[in-house]
């Protein structure tokens, strides 16, 4: 990574074009030299006028082949005449190393760049295109050089260079050559600024550069007329890849966005939605219009009313002798099989009031002990992401292979002072700049002071009882030879120190600076590698940091526009810490980051605001949030508890309030659903399954409202239960657990059920809560069908003997009075369904419903998708402000790894070109197809080329450029930076396209691994490489490998969800190039012809796949759609299976059931459209959580409305709202909306968004749907009547018929009695 030194190449391109010598006033068309030999002592060219002379250095020919064949003659016997000795040839050959390994990736360009200084070192014929004035030669020295080139030529060698790049950094050659960035650079800007020593002190004279598209140039200074120096040019798409060449580049298809699916150009869902709206109100209303002008009018009596007369004899002898079908006669059994049992054990239960909550403690104590090995999952990884998922194992792939991914502290820092401010140019020049408001030197200054001051941090561990600083976790990728911690930071561009940004550079007259810290950032942003800025001569003064490394602009600025790095508007600095995972270093790594957080939480900047984050911020801020909001969540149940225990109470006089309250019964049923979540807990904790933060907030919540609901309806029944003469509280209770005990089983049955299918998903998160959800809810029901029922049978007989019920030792003498059934009964029984069951409120009512469910079936689809992270933080919480900051400031997104996994061979060229970016390798290798995807941006999201270990050990190793070399003698591995002389290069005898293969790429490959970047081998991979690579076998073999790039910034759950998709199907693509290309050389090795392999001929190795470290945190939003299918579904249809074997396989009554659920849950996603509640596990919990509460609301009047005894539809829908709708409103309904506005004043955006919305919606809908639209509903199209159980009903119950029509002259009438009744008239 660490290999390209630009400034040196740059250095060398001048020396060689400053060696120029005199040319004479008037133009010699023959040609002659201008120089000769170098001045002693100094890099100079000795001014010469003569012809040129013979070299006879057989070395020196050789090497003057090798760079500039063109001045050569192919026939050895010819004299080879040039003007530069053997010494100039070897000098222009030793300053070509640093040339050859930066340009050497375009051979195009390499070879171009050389004739440029072949021509200007060595022309017989220099005078023909250079020129010096006299002034300019001192002591026969030349001092500067009038160079003139051909348009042709300055063109063709810009072209065939601008778009060659530097593997490591992904920068480009001309980003330093040029001194502005390539993106603005010119031919004339390039040549400009190599000869312009005022604002390039690497020129060792000033040279000045002039392009003519003319056969002359005419010099009027000089009064000269030159020929422009003209060479071929070799065109870079002969040679060079498409990275180092876009004119080798195929052109890219346009970004076709994908097609939408429409039906006659509107949206499908919407379209489809609309017609079925359509559909719906062309047919209900023609069937309303139709009854209204043709059916007889209706009775004016209200016959639903209880006060109304009884039924005639005759009526009731009519419907006994309709004759029931086996299938009446079956479901009539099954029901009272259901009753006859839960009658048996409620009459149990009564009886045996020590016993079975004796029993119920003893078990419940049993399971709660289970919390002994409790554990809560709070690593992200564990709760979002299953062990057996792609990202996962991608994960664990590249931690084995490597190293996990390391921990990142960072700051986002800002200048108070926010303004760009104006800086005047270095030198002679009166032109100025603007530059960022970071930038200024104070800032700089003081940022340094605190980054110094965190990395002097000493934290003490407890556990470890020992000091950790941040030299014991960081990540230093040249230990043990610098032992430095990795900081991107910009103030490494300045090695850390102060006094090297003050530092200055002034003119040999002392009247203007030269340069300065603003020209040395400029330099280093343009070229991070730069291991030596020579503007800051006499400072050494480099641009790699302390940890040895590059420190790239885009990690380290931020809020810049383009590439402009001088107007940046932040400064990112990111302490990199390693992340092993054994406990020890976690222990050390937390606590580092403990004390790193506690300096910066008292900081204040004079200058500078500090926006900042570590590894551990987010799980700390989590858990605070958790803390904040237990006294709002307590408040909650607290609320709910009073109500519960003020609710369930029958007020009918206040002489005896203390008497029929029911506050310790109420408390009674809270304790037994807490007892349930607990003993849930503590089932799972013996099988250790952990539990998550989910399950603590949201289990209990759900099984409250379950529980509550049942508790309700069993209290509230037997309040209104009318016992019989000489009946006893043990048979009172037993009757009514009798009549509710088959519709609470069928409640809960149905939802445990539907969770514990719930729990066959994927996602950890929904899988663990659905399973802690069903045991909690399996239990609450047993609890309250055992202990509940005793406790009710106690409480019953304290009232009827008048006892108080907190100071149960006093009696009242007031008798008990006539139960009414409480005051919301009697409010629903009088008012609110004669009003809902009219015959004007009906139609609307089924109009609303419908059009609503409508819209929000059309929105559905348009939920957005993923979890915004700044929801997760508390508003006021330190990592929110960061969070912005990064969304506002950060240029980069997070680095993405191209793995190779283990297997593929490296050693040939055709494994080399499946890899390779450089010359040679074809555009759909690894590193081709990942850097086509950096030129579609915008819809790849990967920005920047990939870094490549592979390109650059080519250049490492080959060689010119003198990097790989042996010690003399032992032939072992002689470091780069060692300058001693016993070294020699290494002796590579496998080598093909100029690459090394077999063994010798084997050999070579951990020197270049080991090597440090230097001055005198920029290439050195250690840096860079050092962890990329695995090496197994003693360093023998190849394993997995990777490329690096960075994704673009990523703002929005969006962008990381279609980053990854990309990514992912990038690396698929790659997959199946790679084993596509080995099995074609399978075939061809075995004798078969490419062309009769089949196109999708694949080897499955060798895999890769990009890796982020976001990417398994983000993978589930691949799948959240078909998991929410899949987990609604089956939610569904376990609730459906289990509705149609309860009630007897009552079909009709189970599709009711299933059809409201779902039209709550359509209901809810509409409230997530419409008050931005994202699809996410968190929500996806709430939507599996919505079925199991959508059951409450639905079951118990569709169960009561499936039963009920009277004879037509209208009739049992008033039966079931009258008598099942107060329990549920009480109980479920305002239970749950008393807690559930407490959780808006939450702090937390999570619970405010994900809780109190969504549980609003949940409570809001069902009761909404429940309440309103299933009576409706069935009033409509419920099951038709069971003539056996309406024979029953008769048999057992005449002075109950009251509420049947008394009057059923026709079977038209009896339908239309005050209500539209379609249907029923018929069958009864």
């Amino acid at each position: 990574m660490l290999g390209k030194d630009y400034k040196k190449l740059l250095f060398v391109a001048l020396f060689l074009l400053g060696a120029f010598s005199y040319l004479g006033f008037a133009k010699d068309h023959g040609g002659h030299c201008i120089w000769y030999d170098e001045c002693p002592g100094s890099t100079y060219n000795k001014n010469f006028t003569g012809k040129a002379k013979q070299l006879t250095d057989k070395s020196a020919i050789e090497k003057l082949r090798g760079m500039c064949p063109q001045l050569v003659p192919n026939d050895t016997s010819q004299p080879v005449m040039t003007c530069c000795s053997a010494k100039q040839v070897h000098t222009l050959d030793s300053s070509m190393a640093i040339p050859r390994t930066i340009l050497s990736r375009c051979p195009a360009c390499l070879q171009n760049f050389l004739a440029l200084f072949c021509h200007s070192t060595c022309d017989p014929h220099q005078s023909s295109f250079m020129a010096v004035d006299k002034a300019d030669i001192i002591n026969n020295c030349l001092q500067a050089v009038y160079y003139g080139v051909s348009q042709d030529f300055a063109y063709g060698m810009f072209n065939s260079c601008k778009d060659v790049q530097n593997p490591s950094s992904g920068q480009k050659a001309l980003d330093m050559l040029c001194g502005r960035e390539a993106s603005k650079c010119t031919p004339q800007d390039w040549l400009n600024y190599m000869g312009d020593k005022s604002k390039n002190p690497m020129a060792p004279f000033t040279i000045y550069f002039t392009i003519s598209p003319n056969d002359t140039i005419h010099l009027d200074k000089l009064n000269i007329t030159l020929v422009p120096m003209h060479n071929e040019i070799a065109p870079c798409n002969s040679s060079c890849s498409c990275q180092d060449c876009q004119s080798s580049c195929k052109p890219l298809p346009p970004d076709v966005p994908p097609q939408k699916w429409s039906i006659l150009g509107f949206d499908p869902v919407v379209f489809i939605v609309s017609c079925v709206y359509c559909a719906f109100v062309i047919v209900f209303g023609s069937v309303h219009i139709w009854i209204y002008f043709y059916c007889p009018p209706p009775d004016k009596s209200w016959p639903l009313n209880d006060s109304t007369t009884a039924a005639k004899d005759d009526d009731c002898d009519y419907m006994r002798d309709v004759a029931p079908g086996c299938y009446d006669r079956f479901q009539v059994r099954t029901e009272e099989f259901f009753e006859h049992k839960f009658r048996i054990w409620g009459h149990f239960c009564a009886r045996h009031l020590v016993v079975v909550p004796s029993t119920c403690v003893v078990i419940c104590v049993a399971l709660a002990a289970g919390l002994a090995f409790f554990q809560v999952t709070s690593d992200p990884v564990e709760l979002w992401s299953a062990p057996d998922s792609q990202a996962r194992q991608e994960k664990n792939y590249f931690d084995n292979n490597f190293s996990p991914f390391y921990r990142t502290e960072m700051l986002i820092i800002t200048a108070k002072n926010g303004s760009l401010w104006w800086k005047k140019d270095l030198g002679e020049g009166t032109g100025g700049h603007l530059y960022g408001p970071v930038l200024r030197k104070e800032i700089l200054h003081e940022v340094l002071d605190l980054q110094t001051s965190i990395e002097d941090l000493v934290a003490y561990s407890e556990k470890l009882h020992r000091n950790v600083t941040l030299e014991d976790i960081c990540f230093s990728p040249l230990k043990p030879d610098n032992p430095n911690c990795t900081i991107m930071s910009v103030l490494n561009y300045f090695q850390n120190d102060h006094a090297k940004i003050d530092a200055v550079i002034v003119d040999s007259e002392g009247f203007w600076n030269d340069a300065d810290y603003t020209s040395h950032f400029s330099i280093c942003a343009k070229d991070p590698l730069t291991v030596n800025d020579l503007n800051m001569q006499g400072t050494n003064l480099s641009c790699l940091a302390e940890f040895g490394g590059p420190v790239m602009p885009w990690v380290a600025l931020g809020g810049y526009p383009g590439d402009n790095y001088e107007n940046a508007t932040a400064l990112v600095v990111t302490f990199v810490v390693n992340n092993f995972k054994n406990e020890t270093f976690q222990e050390m790594a937390t606590t580092w980051e403990a004390k790193y957080l506690e300096l910066l939480h008292r900081f204040q900047g004079d200058n500078i605001t500090v926006n900042y984050s570590a590894e551990r911020s987010i799980q700390d801020e989590l858990n605070r949030e958790s803390q904040s909001d237990v006294f709002t969540v307590l408040i909650s149940y607290c609320v709910m508890f009073l109500y519960i225990s003020i609710a369930l109470g029958n007020y009918n006089s206040l002489s005896r309030l203390l008497v029929d309250s029911k506050v310790l019964l109420g408390l009674s049923g809270v304790v037994i659903v807490l007892v349930s979540v607990v003993s849930s807990i503590g089932f799972f904790s013996y099988i250790r399954i952990p539990a998550t933060l989910i399950i603590i907030e949201v289990v209990p919540f759900l099984v409250l409202a379950v529980g509550v609901d049942n508790i309700f309806i069993l209290v509230q029944t037997f309040d209104r239960y009318k016992p019989k003469p000489g009946e006893t509280t043990e048979e009172q209770v037993a009757h009514v657990v009798g009549k509710v005990g088959p519709s609470m089983l069928l409640t809960s049955l149905s939802e445990s059920l539907a969770f514990f299918l719930g729990a066959l998903t994927t996602m950890p998160a929904v899988r663990v809560f659905s399973l802690y959800a069903a045991m909690a809810l399996f239990i609450d029901f047993l609890l309250q069908m055992s202990c509940f029922v005793c406790l009710l049978t106690i409480d019953a007989k304290r009232r009827e003997v008048g006892r108080f019920e907190i100071a149960c030792c006093k009696k009242t003498s007031v008798p008990p009075q006539v139960s009414n059934g409480g005051y919301l009964y009697y409010l629903i029984k009088e008012f609110y369904a004669p009003f809902l069951l009219n015959k004007v409120v009906r139609p609307i009512v089924m109009f609303v419903f419908v059009t609503w469910i409508c819209v929000c079936a059309a929105v559905m689809n348009k939920v957005e998708i993923g979890l915004d992270q700044k929801l997760s933080m508390p508003e006021d919480s330190y990592v929110l402000r960061y969070f912005y900051a990064m969304e506002e400031y950060l240029s980069v997104g997070s680095p993405v790894y191209f793995v190779v996994e283990g297997g593929h061979n490296y050693t040939t060229v055709a494994g080399q070109n499946q890899i390779c970016g450089g010359s040679g390798c074809p555009d759909n290798s690894l590193l081709g197809q990942v850097y086509q995807a950096t030129r579609r941006s915008n819809s790849s999201y990967i920005s920047y080329p990939p870094s490549s270990w592979l390109d650059d050990y080519f250049d490492w190793v080959s060689p010119g450029s003198g990097c790989c070399r042996t010690f003399k003698g032992n032939s072992s591995f002689c470091p780069s930076s060692d300058d001693r002389s016993d070294c020699e290069p290494c002796n590579i005898t496998h080598v093909q396209q100029k690459r090394p293969e077999g063994e010798d790429f084997v050999r070579f490959l951990p020197w270049f691994l080991a090597d440090n970047p230097g001055i005198s081998c920029p290439k050195g991979g250690h840096a860079a490489y050092g962890s990329a690579v695995k090496l197994l076998r003693n360093d023998s073999l190849i394993g997995a490998t990777y490329f690096m790039t960075y994704h673009s910034i990523l703002r929005t759950s969006n962008d990381f969800i279609e980053a990854l998709r990309y990514a992912r199907e990038l690396g698929f693509n790659i997959t199946r190039t790679l084993s596509r290309w080995n099995a074609t050389d399978d075939a061809l090795s075995n004798g078969q012809t490419a062309s009769s392999l089949s196109s999708d001929s694949e080897r499955v190795t060798p895999v890769v796949f990009p890796y982020s470290i976001f990417y398994v945190f983000y993978e589930q939003y691949l799948t959240i759609v078909n998991q929410t299918v899949f987990n609604l579904g089956l939610s569904m249809a376990a609730i459906f299976g289990m509705t149609f074997i309860l009630l007897g396989f009552d079909l009709w009554t189970a599709i009711i059931i299933i059809v409201v659920i779902a039209m709550i849950l359509l209901s809810m996603f509409g409230l997530m459209f419409f008050w931005s509640v994202s699809l996410n596990a968190l929500s996806l919990v709430n939507l599996v959580m919505t079925v199991g509460i959508a059951v409450e609301f639905c079951s118990h009047v569709t169960r009561a409305f499936a039963i009920s005894g009277f004879p037509t539809r209208l009739s049992r829908a008033y039966h079931a709202i009258t008598h099942m709708g107060s329990s549920v409103l009480s109980g479920i309904t305002l239970t749950k909306l008393v807690g559930i506005f407490v959780l808006a004043f939450s702090k937390s955006q999570l619970f405010r968004v994900f809780y109190f919305r969504m549980y609003f919606g949940i409570v809001l809908f069902g009761a909404c749907h429940g309440l309103i639209f299933l009576p409706v509903l069935l009033s409509y199209c419920g099951p038709f009547v069971n003539y056996a159980r309406l024979n029953r009903h008769l048999r057992n119950s005449p002075s109950e018929n009251a509420p049947i029509a008394s009057d059923r002259r026709s079977e038209s009438q009896s339908a239309l009695v005050g209500h539209v009744d379609d249907g029923e008239a018929n069958r009864s």
